[in-house]
């Protein structure tokens, strides 16, 4: 995709770069706000580096992040947007990435011994132009821009290039005398060029034609639609959800069952080469920490990572609302349990407002294709939802405020919750319908008795360790 450009006064383009780069920074604090990510991949030799050089000097470069990092191989090992979570810009910043997923994508298919077939490469694509838009659901503008040079061109300018540079261009691992090389490569990138912006790296004015491109990125970030496109249908709340067991397991059984299984639970997680990811949700004082405690008593702390989910801090509202989950999936740790999880989108945040509906409604999508992106590279999510009934729960929060080191867990909040009890139900019950899979289903644990709850969760552990 080319676009026609008439020259500017450097120093007006200058003014007009920063003052645009200033008004996207004081969104920030603003309902509009957004951020720029510009994706910057070509030939070498194409002017890529120069052109980026000659931008920050015309911007101001305290608010203009570039990252450059050699291309990766894509493997089953992690999804190819988890190296490049910590450089998605916030809120009212710019980031400009030399290397990103496109170029990981072309490195595997040049380099590997065994490459990576045309439909799954085309797959790869699709993947990548739908997260792109995900991004840009949640504020995140993305632009991407290809430096093109001929191949006569590009010999040229290798036969000219000083020595201290022909280092540097060796390290993209393509021998750019192999015309064969070249004409696979371009090849390849047209694949998923349609809807770059192609510069001339031969153009005289190469440089002024990327600035002139990131201002009109500047000027022109779209607003996303909050508009709900069809109307919204309740889905069934679950029987278990309104009525939940009440019978109470004999303690002695309790004690039995419990050494048994929080042993072979802990075996079972040891020993699984996936990465496990378990998560709990439901309603308050419904036994999450209780249970989390006895998945982890046999386990030794270095095996495992706990994550508490609270509300989201200022940096993190500034950021794609997964983002704070992204960050915490890349850890060293093969075991991970968080006490509440991304799925705030679609409950407290839907039922309390924070979210509009043209966002939670859209969360289901996005948070099935963030799971089955961990699936398809060796995890395997464990879901709970703990449901106990509202006169349990009462008498939890009851007995939480007659006890003195449990007095912290109980708010004004949390009473004050009770009263959305029935919308809570609604959100849980379209949670299930439209985020439970064959590889991540949803498990309702529904009791109100805290050690039939505990043994379920453990049993549900072993059960779905083995079936997946």
């Amino acid at each position: 995709m080319t676009e026609k450009f008439k020259l500017m006064d450097e120093d007006q383009l200058s003014f007009d770069l920063i003052e645009a780069q200033f008004a996207l920074r004081e969104s920030r604090d603003q309902k509009n706000a957004k951020s720029l990510l510009i994706l910057v991949n070509g030939i070498d030799l194409a002017g890529k580096g120069e052109a980026v050089k000659q931008l920050r000097e015309w911007v101001d470069p305290r608010y203009l992040k570039v990252k450059a990092d050699k291309p990766l191989v894509l493997d089953h090992s992690q999804p190819y947007w988890l190296p490049y979570m910590g450089s998605i810009p916030k809120e009212g910043q710019i980031t400009i990435l030399f290397g990103n997923w496109y170029s990981d994508l072309l490195n595997t298919a040049m380099h590997v011994s065994h490459p990576i077939d045309d439909s799954l490469y085309d797959e790869y694509i699709k993947k990548m132009a739908i997260y792109e838009q995900d991004l840009k659901n949640n504020n995140v503008d993305v632009i991407k821009v290809w430096f093109d040079l001929s191949w006569k061109t590009l010999q040229q300018r290798i036969e000219d290039m000083p020595p201290s540079e022909a280092r540097w261009h060796k390290l993209h691992g393509i021998d750019w005398h192999n015309q064969h090389k070249y004409d696979t490569l371009q090849r390849l990138r047209k694949r998923f060029t349609d809807d770059w912006l192609i510069i001339d790296g031969e153009d005289k004015h190469r440089d002024q034609i990327f600035a002139q491109h990131i201002l009109k990125a500047l000027k022109d970030c779209p607003e996303h639609s909050k508009e709900v496109k069809t109307k919204w249908k309740n889905n069934p709340i679950p029987v278990a959800l309104l009525q939940p067991e009440n019978s109470a397991l004999d303690k002695t059984e309790y004690k039995s069952k419990l050494k048994k299984l929080s042993s072979e639970v802990a075996d079972a997680l040891r020993f699984d080469q996936r990465h496990v990811l378990i998560c709990f949700e439901g309603m308050d004082a419904a036994g999450k920490g209780g249970a989390i405690k006895r998945i982890v008593q046999k386990l030794d702390p270095r095996e495992y990572e706990i994550h508490s989910i609270a509300a989201p801090e200022p940096y993190e509202l500034r950021r794609p609302y997964l983002w704070r989950f992204w960050r915490r999936i890349q850890t060293d740790g093969d075991i991970n349990i968080f006490d509440r999880t991304w799925y705030g989108r679609v409950l407290v945040e839907r039922v309390e407002g924070f979210a509009h509906p043209a966002q939670w409604q859209r969360a289901y999508a996005e948070i099935n294709r963030f799971e089955q992106d961990l699936i398809d590279h060796n995890h395997v999510i464990i879901k709970f939802w703990l449901a106990i009934s509202k006169d349990e729960q009462e008498a939890r929060f009851k007995a939480r405020e007659d006890t003195p080191h449990k007095r912290f867990k109980i708010t004004e909040e949390d009473w004050r919750n009770r009263e959305r009890w029935d919308d809570y139900l609604q959100a849980a019950a379209d949670m299930f319908a439209h985020t439970s899979s064959h590889d991540a289903p949803w498990h309702i644990i529904a009791t109100d008795d805290k050690n039939t709850a505990r043994i379920q969760v453990l049993e549900t552990i072993l059960k779905q360790l083995k079936a997946t």
